[in-house]
């Protein structure tokens, strides 16, 4: 089977649904014999060669300053597509709702591949976020509801998450389909322990909270800062670790300094590696996370594998599969809620680690039986395909424009595989085409033109602004490459043709 995965975000950039994409094309490559390609937003500098499937990396703009850290693609670039669609994908996965998604429609025009999307993210939280005006958020989550809803099925990572799509407007079907673990189950020897817990204040004895993720206030870092200045009120001893990095950083170091707690708070930074992370999960007695925004919380089932239990906001996404005081704790969304429970189940510490034994037994599930658990739905919709009951998605507007902009794309394959001095001399011409596009495609995202009308009118603009650049190119080349252009069909009787099209 081959499979596209795409996302809008890839190394150099870590985060979780980088590390779902990661695990899929890994196992899916090694494991299940799949071929499989990822397509990403290209990072400068960044170095795409060593995976063990192709990247395909696509031009991308700086929006690093509307959300720190991630660039935005563009999904038009025509040799990007052209390179993915050769490929021949039978399924494509997309992870992100944006960029990665029109150019999975795109793809599909192209391949006639099922579309599947998952959906990690809140995303109505992170659009409130970068948008300040009411009706633009509402927008541009119509718009991206109306991007989900284009493709074949939809994953949700949690029953929960699903939830908070239904709540955005969408109104079809979705499959829950779990994420797992990379960290192996069971504990980290102590030597490595002791090796990567060195320098840190953390004596015997005293308990030891753990957060891992990004440093960012939604995730409910003020609520556990408060907790804790409370249990220093109570004269409770502790250390509370916290592991990552994020927008909020520095501002929680100044709080726990403000709040008089800096004694007992470790801020670690962040830990790419997986076997560090697994020793501090080791060390710690309870991993915090009262976070009611992430739709999953890997980091709860990291922390399981290695026998650590979890405090959590009860009916959350995280606290799925959570019973609470059997196999993990939950608490209101409430400060004094978590430093009341810490408080009182920390006399009875054997108890705690208990508890821990029984989320590594019950929650944990492994990115090995995850994928393959993904990869047999695969199966399932191409046999659906096959059998012509596919008909999950809901036809879009968009769907129009992005169709048409498939139809061009297939129309300059052509010029594409000319001899090279053609492809050189023609990049820039190409390339300003699909700015074009993409500046059409940025009102369809803002939703200031939604008939279909008014798109057909962006396009034929732009289709005989690029046919005009087709033109001049092959005049400026035609006596050195004048004879190739005619095997390839592309003299000016064609493109009259493709005009009256």
């Amino acid at each position: 089977m081959k499979v596209s995965l795409l996302n809008d975000s890839f190394p150099p950039v870590i985060d979780g649904v980088v590390n779902v994409v990661m695990n899929y094309a890994k196992i899916m490559t090694q494991e299940l014999g799949a071929q499989v390609q990822v397509g990403t937003p290209r990072y400068p500098d960044a170095d795409y060669s060593g995976y063990p499937y192709p990247v395909i990396p696509y031009q991308s703009f700086d929006t690093t300053g509307i959300v720190s850290g991630y660039r935005a693609g563009n999904p038009f670039e025509a040799k990007a597509i052209r390179e993915m669609a050769d490929f021949a994908p039978d399924i494509i996965h997309t992870h992100c709702p944006v960029s990665s998604t029109i150019m999975a429609r795109i793809l599909r025009n192209e391949t006639d591949a099922p579309v599947v999307f998952t959906y990690h993210t809140k995303f109505d939280v992170d659009i409130a976020r970068a948008v300040k005006a009411k009706f633009l958020q509402k927008e541009s989550i119509r718009t991206l509801v109306d991007n989900i809803s284009s493709c074949d099925e939809i994953w949700v990572v949690s029953r929960g998450a699903g939830e908070n799509l239904r709540s955005l407007g969408y109104e079809g079907n979705f499959k829950v389909m779990p994420n797992g673990v990379d960290f192996a189950k069971g504990c980290v020897d102590s030597e490595t322990v002791r090796k990567v817990t060195a320098g840190y204040d953390l004596p015997e004895h005293i308990p030891v909270f753990l957060f891992v993720g990004r440093m960012m206030k939604y995730k409910g870092l003020p609520m556990i800062l408060d907790a804790m200045k409370i249990l220093k009120e109570r004269k409770m001893d502790y250390r509370m670790v916290f592991v990552g990095d994020g927008a909020d950083l520095e501002e929680m170091r100044e709080k726990a300094e403000k709040d008089g707690i800096s004694d007992r708070t470790i801020f670690a930074g962040a830990e790419r590696d997986r076997d560090r992370l697994r020793a501090w999960n080791t060390r710690a007695d309870l991993f915090l996370f009262p976070s009611t925004y992430d739709t999953n919380g890997i980091v709860v089932r990291e922390a399981a594998a290695c026998g650590l239990a979890s405090v959590l906001i009860r009916d959350s996404c995280a606290s799925e599969g959570i019973t609470d005081g059997r196999n993990g704790y939950l608490i209101e969304e409430t400060s004094e809620a978590m430093a009341s429970l810490l408080f009182e189940i920390c006399r009875d510490m054997e108890h705690v680690h208990q508890v821990g034994q029984k989320a590594m037994d019950e929650i944990y599930i492994s990115w090995e039986s995850a994928v393959r658990l993904a990869y047999n739905r695969y199966e399932e919709i191409l046999e659906l395909k096959r059998e012509g009951y596919l008909r999950g998605r809901k036809y879009q507007t968009s769907d129009y424009f992005l169709t048409t902009g498939a139809g061009l794309v297939g129309r300059t394959r052509q010029i594409f595989s000319s001899p090279k001095k053609i492809y050189g001399g023609m990049l820039e011409n190409v390339t300003e085409f699909w700015g074009d596009l993409q500046d059409a495609a940025d009102y369809v995202t803002t939703g200031i033109r939604k008939t279909r009308d008014g798109i057909s009118e962006i396009l034929r603009d732009t289709k005989e602004d690029f046919l005009g650049m087709v033109r001049d190119s092959r005049a400026e080349l035609s006596e050195s490459v004048g004879e190739s252009i005619r095997e390839e069909g592309t003299d000016t009787s064609g493109n009259d043709e493709n005009k009256e099209e």
